[in-house]
């Protein structure tokens, strides 16, 4: 025990000396030496070298292999396990049983380079190393090494074997690849030391690996030896130099590869991982290395046929080598090397080197005070909403614009594009169409030929081809077919349009396009997963800025660390809630409500977004059209807005106006109508009726009077089909006479005002539109589109949208029985706007959440988006200014603002800074410019009757709106 015990504190002594410290020794070193000595010394001979061997499992594996690895455990006394393919519960119940059964606690490793998926079904895939070796900001990629340590620790393993290492020069490597953070020397470097870090932070011990470098090979170890030809001065000045970084930066454990490396060994054809040379000579005593080294797999083809059984684990222990990974046959390999220690080949010295430093690692692991592991929660541990927060960080920093002709990406001037997508690849394309489309209205091209393509495309002027490979595992193919290739060439030179490809696959696949010259921008896009498809498109609208830089040479025109910078241009974007600061567990409050909405039919279905910081964090649908529908509610349904038709479509207008000086706020009723000079109304003004402060009705019954006797429309007013002098269309059914314009605005005109000085009011949204239409030239739905939607890429909004849309995707209003005598699908809802061609200033807009979003968002930055102004932020200002707060009068000017009692149109909890609106038919949305945040409710509550008023009077939108305050992270 003694001579131990001066041993082992003499070697601690040498590695101060040495300027090495060894990074397996942890912080309480004393206590550590003494349970390492403690082991040591308790173990017979046998048990010292069963230590040396860590075998492979699989968690599911059938009962004879478990009882198999339960007789290595019992009988050779084997030091660890490295476990492959399986499940995570099934795996951690396996480690228990194995761990009971073991005398001294089993070292549990894993190969786990992008987290626990690359073995186990239901765990995570985090991005891989090169998507990794494309990110500026390390501190990202030690953010992706700790959670993939979190989880390996979560299940019981204590080594996980990586970062891999190897510089990838070669783009033919068939086994590293995207294992490779690429081919810069200094970035896979800092890569390796980040990921190192932060998985050795949540106290899992590091691999580096393959030793000496396995980048710049054709051939897989795994079926034959592949051979290094490079010189001592090359190795040493590129292969060798991340694992010198990673050695001084503290990395636990390196892997040695299986190589044939003239240069290091002399023998002809000996792998490096048999090599004293390489391993001992190298790697502990020029390079200093003091932690475990691990051979690779020893049952490769690389080396497993190198000697017979036994002899290859003896050959690599004799060479430096302390773990010897799946040996073939752990009991003659421990014979061998038994035998040779024995007959002197093997000192004790050099067995305790190896064994105290597995021990040591087991210690630095936890394995002194061992607990087995607990399977309650483990899914849910191992799939948290953590995951998604690491990746998509990671991937927005990640995704690289190699090319950027004309300035390109990020897409503006959305008015003027008729956008194409096509798809090529072998994958899924679906979450980056269904993207793309959040931002502009953008078609799916299919296609058998060149010829056909060329037919398709000639009314486009910008093609998108997404190129989507395989997103399984980083050998999977990533190559263009043929046809792609040709197809590529041939597309991009169309003079109609411009081109943009977007790679979602292992950046070498750009290596097969033989000419980039008519490819206006190209977007390496690394992966194929959800993710990185919804971010490589929001960074092709300007939602995310394009930080990335190419980590391997893709061609001659895209070297090594080509990087071209995009910038937001203030569209929304999608995320996650605690990306911007809100609680995704708290924001299920929202759910629940709206849920107890429905079960009391206070609507059938409904729509809702948040948005904090220009991001949109919360896109939910509920429910159905109808009560009766078998279809649910998706983001492609569009609502009648009612009401938020004032704050949407005719408040911009003016807003604009006003800039131009064609409007002012102190303008009277007169002055926009000159007919009203005997009118009442003549002297109220614009800013008193946009605060519903000048005294005017709250609305007109209009339909009333055109109705006959029987309460039906009056054949004097209507016609069921259009004919001369009838084209005012109220339904397809129902087309109102042309004379009856006038005899709206005369009867305004004749309207007295009322006693109260507070209002709401529709009444002089009718007189703006009047005037506005009359100063412009135009309709208010083709000023609106023109001015605001056509540029915004609000695709989904519009005036009498069965011009536009397909009638399915329109929710139904309600079964009218008095009126139209119809259901209300596709026309609006409010009588007045439906005899006004269903265009009117006070409703008859429609929409979907997200469009209303983006236009509260355009407010919210002060009046630009995606790279526009349509306002100056001062006139946005102007107009969400409470002009009457003194008057008890809490609105602005077009805009409602909060309350100013107890009760009113919000939750209470919002800024005063803060505007929106409602709507008759069920919806809302409101915008808080202290908070950033916006939020949008719609719902068709008056289906089947707009008699039903349970979701008005229940405050339902505003208790909504509580539990989104309610969900911000302080």
């Amino acid at each position: 025990m003694r001579n131990y015990f001066y041993f082992f504190f003499f070697f601690f002594s040498f590695f101060i000396a040495k300027g090495q410290t060894n990074p397996l020794i942890t912080s309480d070193s004393t206590s550590q030496q003494l349970w390492v000595e403690a082991r040591y010394d308790e173990m017979t001979l046998e048990e010292k070298v069963g230590q040396l061997f860590m075998v492979s499992v699989a968690s599911n594996q059938n009962d004879k292999t478990t009882a198999a690895i339960k007789a290595l455990i019992e009988k050779e006394s084997i030091g660890g396990i490295i476990f492959s393919k399986g499940g995570p519960v099934r795996q951690a119940n396996l480690t228990n049983t194995y761990q009971a059964l073991s005398k001294t606690p089993l070292l549990i490793g894993m190969d786990a380079e992008w987290g626990l998926a690359m073995r186990l079904d239901s765990t995570y895939a985090f991005p891989w190393n090169m998507t990794l070796g494309a990110i500026k900001d390390n501190a990202i990629v030690e953010k992706v090494g700790q959670q993939i340590g979190r989880h390996a620790k979560r299940i019981g393993v204590h080594i996980n074997f990586a970062p891999d290492i190897d510089i990838n020069i070669n783009p033919k490597n068939p086994i590293i690849g995207n294992r490779s953070f690429g081919e810069d020397k200094e970035n896979v470097a800092h890569k390796g030391i980040a990921f190192m870090k932060g998985m050795e932070g949540a106290g899992v011990l590091s691999s580096g690996k393959h030793f000496p470098g396995h980048g710049d090979t054709e051939t897989d170890s795994h079926k034959a030896l592949p051979v290094i030809e490079f010189t001592k001065q090359r190795l040493d000045s590129i292969e060798l130099y991340p694992f010198k970084r990673l050695i001084e930066n503290g990395l636990s454990s390196i892997m040695v590869a299986h190589l044939d490396i003239p240069s290091l060994e002399l023998k002809e054809g000996y792998p490096s991982s048999l090599s004293k040379t390489i391993i001992t000579d190298l790697l502990k005593k020029q390079l200093g290395f003091k932690g475990l080294v691990f051979t690779d797999a020893l049952n490769m083809k690389a080396v497993s046929e190198f000697a017979p059984e036994g002899e290859v684990e003896l050959s690599a222990f004799m060479a430096g080598n302390d773990i010897l990974l799946m040996p073939v046959d752990v009991k003659n390999a421990k014979l061998k090397i038994i035998e040779a220690y024995s007959n002197g080949r093997i000192t004790e010295e050099r067995l305790a080197e190896s064994v105290k430093k597995i021990l040591m690692a087991k210690y630095k692991a936890g394995l002194n005070n061992y607990q087995p592991i607990e399977t309650n929660e483990l899914y849910d541990d191992l799939n948290s909403l953590e995951n998604d927060i690491v990746y998509e960080e990671a991937i927005e920093n990640a995704i690289t614009v190699v090319k950027n002709k004309f300035d390109l990406a990020p897409i503006k001037r959305l008015n003027n594009k008729k956008i194409a997508y096509i798809q090529f690849g072998d994958d899924d394309g679906t979450p980056f169409f269904n993207m793309l489309n959040k931002y502009a209205k953008v078609t799916k091209v299919e296609a058998k030929d060149i010829a056909g393509y060329r037919d398709k495309l000639k009314n486009f002027n910008l093609v998108i081809i997404g190129f989507h490979k395989s997103n399984d595992s980083p050998w999977k193919s990533y190559k263009f077919s043929k046809n792609e290739l040709f197809w590529l060439q041939e597309i991009s030179r169309l003079r109609t349009s411009n081109t943009i490809l977007t790679v979602f696959a292992k950046p070498y696949a750009l290596l097969d396009v033989v000419n980039f010259q008519s490819i206006d921008a190209t977007i390496v896009g690394y992966q194929n997963s959800k993710i990185a498809q919804e971010k490589a498109a929001q960074i092709l609208f300007g939602a995310l800025p394009a930080k990335g830089v190419l980590p391997v040479s893709a061609s001659n025109a895209f070297p090594v660390n080509t990087e071209i910078k995009t910038k937001e241009i203030a569209r929304l974007g999608y995320s996650l809630p605690e990306r911007v600061g809100l609680s995704t567990s708290k924001l299920t409050e929202v759910d629940s409500l709206v849920q107890m909405g429905m079960d009391s039919l206070m609507f059938p279905g409904a729509q809702i977004v948040v948005a904090r910081k220009g991001r949109i964090v919360y896109q939910k649908n509920f429910g159905k059209p109808t009560y009766e529908s078998t279809d649910s509610i998706t983001d492609d349904h569009i609502y009648d807005l009612a009401s938020l038709t004032k704050i949407l479509s005719t408040l911009p207008l003016i807003m604009n106006m006003e800039e131009e000086g064609k409007i002012k706020l102190n303008n009277t009723f007169e002055d926009l109508i000159p007919e009203y000079e005997e009118s009442e109304l003549k002297d109220v003004t614009v800013l008193k009726a946009l605060s519903h402060y000048g005294r005017l009705p709250a609305w007109i019954a209009f339909y009333a009077s055109t109705l006959n006797k029987k309460r039906q429309p009056s054949s004097e007013f209507y016609r069921n089909k259009p004919s001369e002098g009838f084209s005012i269309k109220v339904t397809d059914k129902l087309y109102l006479t042309d004379a009856y314009k006038d005899s709206i605005y005369n009867r305004i005109g004749r309207q007295e005002l009322k006693s109260n000085r507070y209002r709401y009011s529709d009444v002089a949204y009718y007189v703006f539109k009047k005037y506005i239409e009359e100063t412009r030239g135009k309709r208010l739905d083709v000023l609106i589109d023109d001015f605001l939607l056509k540029s915004l890429g609000a695709t989904n909004t519009s005036y009498n949208p069965l011009e536009k849309f397909e009638k399915q995707r329109i929710v139904p209003s309600e079964e009218d029985n008095y009126y139209r005598y119809e259901t209300v699908q596709g026309y609006v809802h409010d009588m007045g706007a439906a005899m006004q061609n269903g265009v009117g200033g006070h409703a008859g807009l429609f929409s979907n959440a997200n469009d209303v979003a983006k236009i509260m968002q355009m407010y919210l930055q002060g009046g630009r988006y995606g790279g526009e102004r349509y306002l100056d932020s001062r006139t946005v200002e102007k107009f969400n200014k409470c002009y009457f707060c003194d008057k008890d009068v809490r609105r602005g000017v077009g805009f409602d603002k909060p309350q100013l009692k107890d009760s009113g149109p919000t939750c209470g909890c919002v800024s005063r800074k803060s505007f929106g609106h409602s709507g008759f038919t069920g919806t809302y949305t409101w915008a808080d410019p202290d908070e950033e945040l916006v939020y949008v409710f719609l719902s068709n509550r008056t289906y089947p009757s707009s008699r039903n008023n349970i979701l008005v009077k229940s405050g339902l939108r505003t208790r909504i709106q509580q539990a989104i305050y309610d969900s911000l992270i302080n």
